[in-house]
């Protein structure tokens, strides 16, 4: 077929799309999922075959898994989730001599599968609302940080008693208005979790960096991965005896794709939003503490990188890190540039002052909610003067030389050192330090101590003063004479530590060494930063809960919850968008736009197989779209996702899988604060290039079987 005919095809079908069929913002707990006309929106099955608390249904093939989300894809626990879900574990089974992370991994049986190290899946059983039972335990005379503690306790006390002695299972309380409701979820927890095709780096993450959070992407984020039990169906540890988990329900995949404008919807375990949030907290972030991570995070990532930029084996080592850096601070870029053009901690303020002026006109309301925003100022007006000082402590505190200090204190004030537990703690310290890389750690060490010297005075430990001395006008001077005094520091070596731990604790309060008094005053101002942190919770969630209920009566409707990594239903339509003036993005890539990007050089360093397989043409033609007339790559669509629903399964109007989400556009990072038609547009990989991929690049015809397409 015409490329150039398919391209004026989904153009005209887009414009049509775009004014007949529009998505609806919200990430749908199950509760809700029965009250949502989805066939009216395109849907083609029955709801109750997405959720059916009395049978089983497609939420039975979701899985938690490596901290986001994946699907069954066959009867024999066989998941699909993203590359960067699995990157974490194939680099803890790469070296450099075995680089699974650069040249992939392909398990040709069962019995080659590897351990993911580290992972473990989870599906969602059960759930029910205990909002009753968890707001039992507060009563009008406790302080905000006491009634936090009684909500806190309660919640575990109730997963605790419902998880008692039931194996294979775990169970949590999940907060869904803040001090308001609360609904307990059951896990089915399965602990062998297994590596069986990753496709190479330049396929999994190619674009890397510069293309992350951007459309149009050319990226294979996929890999598989395989569940395991013991014979009886009970979970265990990694053991060769083990069997392939069985689901109750697997996905079926639909090897002929989706195109512009079919329907669509995602189920999975969307992390963290704050759209009920109010102005002072989005400002806070915009202002404050979203710059200052993103500006700390590229300089860790710099840094990283040039530690490592000779070792292929210390790059393997910080390979995890550097790509969760990277991910972070430019999410927390787009988050910025959104917010800026949004102009949203100023709509919300107007909006707040609406709210206001609604409360005010109605006595009753006034009497119950009158100074619920003002009080809510308040607090984030605290949190603001004291939020970069909570951030720099927490980053102190994963420090390696605080980090071994403190538990070796930790150790000494319970008094569980005696002479054998001397003896290990020797052993533990050298293996410590042994494994850190010093440049790295002292370079950080040294960087938020300069941190803390641009706060002020009140907010600084004491001997800040003294590590900058008289170098508080010239950043690089103060941080190569705070490199310089920790040479002579006992916490510059294995032997100082271990010298230190012989010692008691009054000795150790009394050392004139700068850094131990640092780590002694680091551990002092924690504790007051957790006295805080349990009065700002506790005052929020009574506050926020306010807040909400003024709010469903001013706008007189119901809210969904924001997301908090609990299973969500999400749905639209596979469409493109105008991310500026005179611009237009087409929902969909191919493997012709994967080449084009090519330089041989990462992070653009197509595999030359790829390459060849393109030029030649010599491949499964079945896969192709028709309207693009190539292999498609990305798709586009305006669902409602966030962090958490990397891996999530795409599914079309039967409920078969067409994608793998595994992104955002730039645009989109704000969707965690505010979603909207206009640029909240998701990513993921079509199923026909996870397809092509596995079955000319990865050799993995025998997926292909399990698949059920080949």
């Amino acid at each position: 077929m015409s490329r150039r005919f398919g391209f004026l095809t989904s153009i005209l079908l887009s414009l049509f799309l775009f004014v007949t069929l529009t998505a609806d913002e919200g990430m749908y707990p199950l509760s809700e999922i029965s009250r949502l006309d989805l066939e009216s929106k395109g849907l083609e099955i029955p709801v109750s075959e997405i959720y059916n608390p009395d049978g089983v249904s497609l939420v039975d093939a979701i899985c938690q898994v490596g901290g986001g989300t994946g699907e069954f894809v066959s009867p024999d626990g066989l998941i699909l989730t993203n590359h960067h879900i699995a990157y974490a574990g194939v680099v803890a089974a790469s070296t450099p001599e075995r680089d699974y992370l650069r040249e992939g991994f392909t398990a040709a049986s069962r019995a080659e599968e590897i351990p993911a190290e580290g992972y473990i899946c989870r599906i969602t059983e059960d759930y029910r609302d205990v909002s009753e039972d968890v707001l039992s335990v507060v009563t009008d005379e406790m302080t905000p940080a006491e009634r936090s503690d009684a909500i806190r306790e309660k919640m575990k006390a109730i997963a605790e008693a419902e998880e008692a002695g039931r194996e294979n299972i775990s169970c949590e309380v999940s907060e869904m208005f803040p001090g308001k409701s609360y609904v307990l979820f059951t896990y089915r927890i399965i602990r062998d979790v297994r590596l069986v095709y990753v496709p190479p780096l330049s396929v999994g993450n190619y674009g890397g960096e510069i293309d992350n959070w951007i459309w149009p992407r050319h990226t294979g984020d996929f890999s598989f991965m395989r569940a395991y039990t013991a014979p009886d169906g009970s979970t265990a540890a990694y053991s060769e005896d083990n069997v392939p988990f069985k689901p109750k329900r697997y996905i079926k995949v639909a090897p002929e794709g989706v195109s512009e404008g079919d329907f669509v919807f995602i189920l999975g375990y969307p992390g963290r939003t704050y759209r009920h949030k109010t102005s002072d907290y989005i400002a806070l972030y915009e202002r404050t503490i979203l710059p200052y991570l993103s500006d700390r995070y590229d300089y860790m990532i710099e840094t990283l990188e040039e530690a490592s930029k000779e070792d292929r084996a210390l790059q393997l080592e910080f390979a995890n890190m550097i790509k969760g850096l990277a991910n972070a601070t430019k999410n927390y870029k787009g988050k910025i540039q959104g917010l800026r053009r949004l102009d949203l901690a100023e709509k919300r303020r107007a909006e707040e002052a609406q709210l206001q002026q609604f409360i005010e006109n109605d006595g009753k309301l006034n009497e119950s909610y009158g100074n619920t925003l003002e009080e809510l100022r308040g607090v984030y007006r605290d949190y603001e003067a004291s939020s970069l000082q909570e951030i720099i402590v927490t980053l102190l505190g994963r420090n390696g030389y605080y980090n071994l200090f403190n538990s070796i204190l930790s150790t000494m004030e319970k008094g569980d050192l005696n002479a054998e537990r001397e003896q290990r703690l020797e052993e533990v310290i050298a293996r410590q330090y042994e494994a850190m890389t010093p440049a790295v750690e002292q370079d950080f060490l040294a960087t938020l101590i300069w941190d803390f010297h641009t706060l002020s005075k009140e907010r600084q430990p004491d001997v800040i003063a003294t590590l900058i001395g008289g170098h508080g006008d010239d950043r690089g001077e103060a941080l190569d004479a705070i490199h310089a005094a920790f040479k002579e520091s006992a916490l510059s070596s294995p032997e100082g530590v271990t010298r230190i731990a012989k010692q008691d604790l009054d000795a150790i309060r009394a050392s004139k060494d700068p850094f131990i008094e640092l780590a002694l005053e680091l551990r002092e101002l924690n504790k007051e930063i957790i006295e805080r942190r349990r009065t700002r919770d506790g005052e929020l969630k009574r506050l926020e809960a306010a807040y909400i209920d003024a709010k469903m009566a001013w706008q007189k409707k119901d809210f969904i919850p924001d997301a908090n990594s609990t299973l969500r239903l999400t749905y639209g339509y596979i469409r493109g968008y105008a991310p500026a003036d005179a611009t237009y993005y087409s929902p969909q890539t191919s493997l012709k736009g994967v080449i084009e990007k090519n330089t041989g050089e990462r992070p653009f360093d197509a595999p030359d197989q790829l390459v060849e397989l393109y030029n030649t043409g010599n491949y499964d033609t079945s896969l192709e779209d028709e309207l693009l007339g190539d292999i498609p790559v990305g798709m586009l669509y305006n669902m409602d996702t966030t962090g958490g629903n990397s891996g999530s399964p795409v599914l079309n109007a039967r409920g078969e899988l067409v994608g793998v989400n595994f992104d955002r556009a730039f645009e989109a990072t704000v969707n965690d604060y505010q979603w909207s038609e206009e640029y909240s547009r998701s990513i993921g990989v079509d199923i026909r290039y996870v397809l092509f991929i596995a079955k000319h690049l990865g050799r993995a015809d025998f997926l292909l079987d399990e698949l059920g397409v080949n």
